[in-house]
């Protein structure tokens, strides 16, 4: 399998399924004062248009999407350009061949700015509590 980016972050919660994990990460995200802006069905998506034409590595997955003013409005304060880093997103997904692992993963921001550190902090504490929910539930 070839490597993953440099920027990716990936958290692996064994002997769950991936309602649950849903559950949780959408949870850890409105515990933190955020709302859900998207759910992009991104294993659905490569079914529908079969691009490719291979088989789908996903048993789920989704991109789940959401947004801080307050640190949107700090990012681009620091540097127009990274509206690029809004909003933020989270993908979570189980492999066909394993539905019971389930893994949570974002780009990280970086940290070159404080409101890059404050982004990875905010995904950090969103993926961890996600996780933990994720095996409280099983």
């Amino acid at each position: 399998m070839p490597t993953m980016a440099d920027d990716t972050v990936l958290v692996t919660v064994s002997n769950s399924d991936f309602r649950t994990a849903h559950d949780g990460l959408v949870e850890a995200i409105e515990s933190e004062g955020l709302v859900v802006g998207s759910i992009l069905p991104f294993r659905d998506m490569l079914a529908r248009t079969a691009v490719g034409g291979g088989a789908i590595p996903y048993g789920e997955a989704e991109i789940i999407q959401f947004c801080s003013s307050l640190l949107a409005a700090e990012l681009v304060r620091e540097d127009p350009r990274q509206l690029t880093l809004c909003p933020l997103s989270i993908a979570l997904y189980s492999l066909a061949e394993n539905p019971t692992g389930i893994h949570l993963a974002y780009r990280s921001p970086g940290d070159s700015t404080a409101g890059r550190r404050r982004a990875e902090s905010l995904l950090q504490r969103i993926v961890r509590r996600a996780a933990e929910l994720a095996r409280l539930r099983w």
